[in-house]
């Protein structure tokens, strides 16, 4: 299973197809309007999400409710098109007093992307780098988010720092675990504790006053995994690395740790790897969780926990320097509508990406052609480990 998208930020809409999708699955129209809305949502959001109102628009793939077999085909209308239509137009003359973006933004993909595209207008570049996009993925994956719960499997996340304030917690990988999924959106930064809550809101307020901007960390947990899936003879098989791929392709995400992450490099392996043990009734289980529900490239059984970092958004409300491309000379880089702080959404875009990836990891393992023959595979290999422990 996966996707593709199409789109500008200031487009009419965006569009993804979804591919490999087995016939029969269930799929509600609330649930992925409800995740548009998670993503829009957050302590820190700037003005274009006063505009947008995200819906997704099913066109092909689903009849009745339910998948057929064939690719689903999904849009999320841009609301802000109306104000953009004469400079956006796919066809006919540009406007004469169109006014062409020069003054690329550093952090942001505008210069290299004129460089690579040859272009002297950073608009042709920033509409689709733009996070925008990102709309698209969360109403794609409401594909695999729905496949995944079929089969016992949820996909969350949550904040833990933005800026320099942050959630404590005295056993992250514990508290990750257990952590329930309406402390997180009762939040207006989708962080579980309420003191830490109160503590990013200040540090967002003080970065808007400064007219600056915050990144920051979340984890993306996944809970009803089954052990054994994702592959550990080739690399390209490893869920690793295809987890790490997906998360980074999300705007802004600098960095990807799965466990204990980094951590296990200050540390002996005695207190890195998770002993094995055997449970009566779970079957093979493990006496801790360092490793983040991950080993060789495959699912353990025990959740699966990825924190990633975020850095701060690149449009700033008083730019850096740049260089003008019409003139070569210094100038200040340009100023779009943005965030001060997008972390929140960016831990539901990961959702979406952690998603699609297990989803398919799942397909390959118990069949891809429908729901009726996928879930009995499943049970089978359930009942298989339930034999072999014993």
């Amino acid at each position: 299973m996966r996707y593709y998208t199409a789109g500008e930020s200031h487009g009419q809409e965006l569009t993804a197809i979804v591919e490999g999708v087995p016939a029969g699955l269930r799929v509600s129209e609330e649930q992925i309007n409800a995740d548009l809305a998670r993503r829009q949502a957050g302590y820190g959001r700037g003005g274009r999400q006063k505009i947008e109102r995200d819906q997704v628009r099913v066109t092909a793939g689903i009849r009745f409710g339910r998948t057929i077999g064939s690719p689903v085909a999904l849009t999320v209308r841009n609301r802000d098109w109306a104000n953009w239509e004469a400079r956006m137009a796919p066809f006919g003359e540009a406007p004469s007093d169109l006014v062409r973006e020069v003054t690329p933004r550093p952090g942001h993909a505008d210069l290299v992307g004129a460089l690579k595209t040859d272009t002297d207008d950073c608009r042709n570049i920033l509409e689709r780098a733009s996070a925008r996009e990102t709309a698209a993925r969360v109403a794609a994956s409401g594909i695999p988010r729905e496949f995944l719960a079929e089969l016992g499997v949820e996909v969350l996340s949550y904040v833990v720092s933005i800026g320099d304030a942050a959630l404590e917690e005295d056993d992250p990988l514990t508290a990750a675990a257990q952590c329930k999924p309406l402390d997180i959106e009762l939040s207006e930064v989708r962080c579980p504790d309420a003191q830490a809550t109160e503590a990013m809101k200040r540090a967002i307020d003080a970065a808007k006053e400064n007219r600056d901007t915050l990144g920051g960390t979340f984890r993306v947990v996944v809970r009803g995994l089954v052990p054994g899936v994702g592959g550990y003879a080739l690399g390209r098989d490893r869920l690793t690395s295809q987890l790490g791929a997906a998360i980074l392709s999300v705007p802004a995400i600098k960095g990807v740790e799965f466990g204990l992450g980094f951590q296990a490099a200050r540390r002996p392996g005695s207190q890195v790897h998770d002993a094995i043990q055997l449970d009566p009734k779970r079957g093979f289980t493990r006496g801790g969780n360092n490793a983040g529900g991950l080993e060789g490239g495959m699912t353990t059984g025990m959740p699966l926990i990825i924190t990633a970092a975020m850095k701060p958004i690149a449009t700033l409300m008083q730019p850096l320097e740049t260089v003008n491309l019409d003139t070569l000379e210094p100038d200040a880089a340009s100023k779009e509508r943005s965030d001060v702080c997008a972390v929140p959404a960016a831990a539901v875009v990961a959702e979406a990406e952690v998603a699609f990836v297990l989803a398919d990891a799942y397909l390959r393992k118990f069949g891809c052609d429908n729901m009726t023959d996928i879930k009995a595979a499943l049970r089978a290999y359930r009942q298989r480990l339930r034999t072999a422990s014993r």
